[in-house]
């Protein structure tokens, strides 16, 4: 063996290395802020570096101390001022730079707080090129500056009249977020999630005031049409327990829910204690043993706990892992049943004409189901006879780990969540990702010709249109979310004419039939080069054709200038590096107001005036040659 094969498997006193908490974090960010990302979807990094910081402040508030919090983002600069206690001005330099140092080791002063343990801003502080806090107190203000977690220059204690609170300005590291753009309409939503969750508290974001007077019924009323609605919102409130509830016609179920706060996206031991306990109550009320998936389909619910040092799967707090309320306390099952036994069984009984408009929602879906029996047998059948997993869909190697040691499973999860799918037309475009793709992470599943457009179709058209039914049993939603085989589903069409038809069909199948995915941030658009710029020097990816004309005066004299019309034509060493980790997606996301039957009724119904004359003034013309009417 030579000395430098041997040198690979020396493990002797100097393979061991020492990372002081500044340097562990920026070598292994995402284990603190999960991905990275360039803003372009409301879970990357930068958006997790504000909530760590304004989680703080709601804690704060929480605890009686400070009615509002300001947020100001001005192009990269994030300010958040909360007019809490302020930080104890002796350990203000401490509480963002020394790990195992915060005062949430005390329950007694943090019972039932979002952070833990004050990791969070000396996250913030590694990954910032630069940091500074300040801490007012008593008319007394103490700021410290840091750059990349690295102490630059601590002030001494000034006397101000400033009033009591902390005041936290940073800038998110572009060598770690690479041309990254803060999106307001996440912020937005994000901030929207706090005031639902902390009724009275206002936040103030660039000068726009929001604040919820009502909770969750708030929260209900934004993300759902009330005409959509089978009954009235139900709204349940209790110690360390919100609930709001109610049934739409949409399939699927779409269930937020939050513990202290935090906006668990990927559920956990609270939110399955909900749907269970929710089944047995509305069993034990109607006397009757309905299907859970009849009682739950099209229920639309958000649910708040408040638990006592909480157990999350990871540091961005997404997946809640506590069995029990609080350590010595009743399990979550045990919290919630006795809750909704008392709480919602007594609604029901005092609103008759919501439990009867409730019982025809869940005997609706019972139908439904029944007639759906026969048809739903044929179709499994057939996705086994088309041997899914070899023609249609080629899977990535993660889901082949099912069965790992306990200790492998926290990091398969973790790996779980950087699953993606790529549903692309065609053998060509399906190949070029196929050949491209990280074949750890990433599937890619193949459509044969175009979609059915299936607005106001029924879901038995799901089972009955073999794409529609091999599709679903790829993602593996036939009962819900909760099995999705992929945490990014990416619709990869061709940037032309039919591709477009394909993307808007897929977009209408996702929506009408599992809108949860879309609701819950599953489904974007993968944006692929238009075209390609390139000299003997460099090379150039444009996505407009604004950057092509810059590019072109970039590189000057007459460089090569390649269109691409489909996505086979890019060849797949260059396809590599548009899915890689700087691959550019468009999240198919809902903005207030939005509505999913009033939008699938306006894109894809009849062809109305409204539409057309919609149309007409969004349509983009690439020359300047006159357009002929018809």
């Amino acid at each position: 063996m030579t000395k430098e094969k041997k040198a690979l498997f020396d493990y002797d006193e100097d393979s061991i290395q020492s990372l002081d908490w500044k340097e562990h974090i920026r070598l292994r960010p995402g284990m603190y802020i999960g991905k990275l990302g360039d803003g372009a979807s409301p879970d990357d990094g930068i958006y997790v570096l504000v909530k760590e910081v304004i989680d703080n402040c709601i804690d704060e508030f929480t605890m009686g101390h400070g009615k509002k919090i300001e947020l100001t983002i001005d192009k990269k600069m994030v300010n958040v001022r909360d007019f809490g206690r302020g930080i104890p001005l002796g350990k203000v330099v401490d509480v963002v730079s020394k790990i195992n140092t915060g005062a949430k080791y005390d329950s007694k002063v943090f019972q039932k707080s979002v952070g833990l343990n004050g990791v969070g801003t000396k996250a913030v502080n590694a990954l910032s090129s630069y940091f500074k806090v300040s801490s007012i107190r008593d008319k007394k203000i103490k700021s410290a500056e840091f750059e990349r977690g690295v102490l630059l220059k601590e002030y001494r204690q000034e006397k101000t009249t400033e009033q009591d609170g902390t005041l936290v300005s940073f800038t998110p590291d572009e060598d770690i977020f690479k041309k990254f753009t803060f999106h307001p309409e996440f912020l937005e939503n994000q901030i929207w999630n706090y005031c639902f969750l902390n009724a009275g508290l206002k936040i103030y974001f660039n000068g726009k005031s929001f604040v919820s007077q009502n909770g969750l019924l708030d929260l209900l009323k934004r993300r759902t049409n009330e005409d959509e609605l089978r009954y009235p919102i139900i709204h349940l409130k209790g110690e360390d327990i919100e609930i709001a509830i109610s049934h739409t016609n949409d399939y699927g179920e779409d269930i937020y829910s939050f513990v202290n706060g935090q906006h668990t996206t990927q559920g956990g031991t609270h939110q399955q204690a909900f749907r269970e306990m929710y089944v047995k109550t509305i069993r034990d009320f109607y006397k009757n043993n309905y299907d859970a998936s009849d009682i739950r389909t099209g229920i639309t619910a958000a649910v708040s706990v408040r638990v006592m040092e909480p157990v999350f799967e990871s540091q961005t707090k997404t997946k809640l892992g506590s069995v029990n309320v609080q350590p010595d306390g009743p399990s979550m099952r045990q919290f919630f049943s006795d809750f909704l036994g008392k709480e919602l069984d007594n609604f029901l009984h005092r609103n008759a004409a919501v439990a009867d408009a409730l019982k025809k929602r869940i005997e609706q879906s019972e139908r439904e189901r029944k007639d759906m029996a026969g048809i739903k047998k044929l179709a499994n059948e057939r996705a086994k006879k088309a041997n899914l997993h070899n023609k249609k869909l080629r899977d990535c190697r993660i889901h082949f780990n099912d069965e790992l040691p306990a200790k492998d499973k926290e990091a398969f999860a973790e790996k779980q969540k950087a699953t993606t799918i790529f549903i692309t037309e065609g053998d060509s475009a399906s190949g070029s990702i196929t050949k491209s793709r990280d074949v750890e992470t990433q599937a890619v599943f193949s459509l044969r010709g175009k979609p059915l457009n299936c607005f106001g179709l029924t879901k038995k058209i799901v089972y009955q249109n073999e794409e529609f039914n091999l599709l679903q049993h790829a993602l593996n939603i036939e009962e819900g979310m909760e099995g999705l085989r992929y945490n990014k589903i990416v619709i990869a069409t061709d940037a032309d004419v039919d591709g477009m038809h394909i993307r808007l069909l897929l977009m209408t199948f996702f929506l009408q039939f599992f809108p949860d995915l879309v609701k819950h941030n599953h489904i974007y658009i993968l944006e692929t080069p238009l075209f390609r710029v390139r000299n003997k020097q460099e090379t150039i990816y444009c996505y407009s054709e604004e950057e092509k004309n810059e590019a072109i005066e970039k590189l000057g004299g007459k460089p090569e200038i390649t269109r691409f019309k489909g996505l086979g034509e890019i060849s797949p060493d260059e396809f590599s590096a548009f899915i890689g980790e700087e691959m550019k997606t468009t999240l198919m996301s809902l903005e207030a107001g939005e509505y999913i039957q009033d939008l699938l009724s306006f894109y894809m119904g009849k062809n109305t005036p409204d539409r057309q004359e919609f149309i007409i003034n969004n349509l983009k013309v690439e020359s300047d040659a006159p357009v002929e009417s018809h």
